[in-house]
């Protein structure tokens, strides 16, 4: 039987999913925009994926999944809400590319196969689940030997970030948990190399932009995805700077703790 937690994470992402219309999701700009920090960096470590069978966990609606498709990989899309997969298949057909999906049953089995993928990838996944530690087992469990896992999500401690989870309450589920570094043991644990490195710091500027210039209600547009949609051209005259500078900032242990996310990655 569902529980809770459980049926309000999947009742709000099939919503979710069934109110974004295809042609609003942005795959390339997902990986290669200005403002995809996170993703640049995981892409650059990722290397030709060619070939390579990746599982995407929490797939949502298909961003990853179709974008390391479209780079040649045998994806398998995974996600505990239905209708997002359903989305998922749909922008793969959009796009021209085939894909597998996998249907978590319960957020709290994770049952991923085992020795099936050469990369396990996850974007804002870890903390919309209760036990890291027994879906971190599932996932070296799903991994080949010597494969590797990429994940990036939301740290827990930069106050403005607090105050925006605050004000953009709708577009969020109440059941999440921003990691804190101390979530790193259950990777260290379990996995033979595990590194770390944190973005957005003075970069986030560009929330308080949306919100005090722009005017644009944060539980009517999701900031996270807004930022997506950004011109390359018309932002980078200022935002490159910030990102430089995040660059530095962000090596200083004190100051990691101020970044919006942060990027896991190690292997099997």
């Amino acid at each position: 039987m569902e529980n809770d937690r459980e049926l309000r994470e999947k009742t709000f992402h099939d919503e979710w999913a069934r109110q974004t219309p295809l042609a609003e999701i942005r795959v390339l700009e997902a990986f290669e925009n200005i403002t995809a920090q996170e993703n640049r960096f995981i892409i650059s470590r990722m290397g030709d994926l060619k070939g390579m069978r990746i599982l995407d966990i929490g797939a949502g609606l298909g961003e990853s999944t179709v974008y390391f498709a479209l780079q040649g990989a045998r994806v398998t899309a995974n996600d505990i809400s239905p209708v997002m997969l359903n989305r998922c298949v749909a922008l793969a057909e959009t796009y021209g590319v085939s894909i597998a999906t996998l249907l978590s049953s319960s957020s709290e089995e994770f049952d991923f196969g085992e020795n099936q993928f050469d990369i396990v990838y996850g974007a804002n996944v870890l903390h919309h689940i209760g036990s890291i530690k027994p879906f971190l087992a599932a996932v070296k469990r799903a991994l080949a030997p010597h494969g590797r896992f990429f994940f990036f999500d939301p740290l827990s401690y930069n106050p403005a970030i607090k105050i925006y989870r605050r004000l953009a309450s709708k577009v969020r589920t109440e059941d999440e948990r921003p990691l804190r570094f101390s979530d790193l043991k259950y990777f260290r644990e379990l996995f033979s190399e595990v590194h770390h490195r944190e973005f957005w710091i003075t970069t986030l500027l560009i929330f308080l932009k949306y919100f005090l210039l722009d005017r644009i209600d944060p539980n009517a547009d999701r900031y996270w995805k807004r930022i997506l949609k950004e011109d390359p051209d018309r932002i980078g005259w200022w935002f490159g700077p910030l990102q430089r500078l995040d660059n530095v900032l962000l090596r200083l242990p004190p100051l990691q703790f101020l970044a919006w996310n942060m990027v896991i990655w190690g292997r099997k």
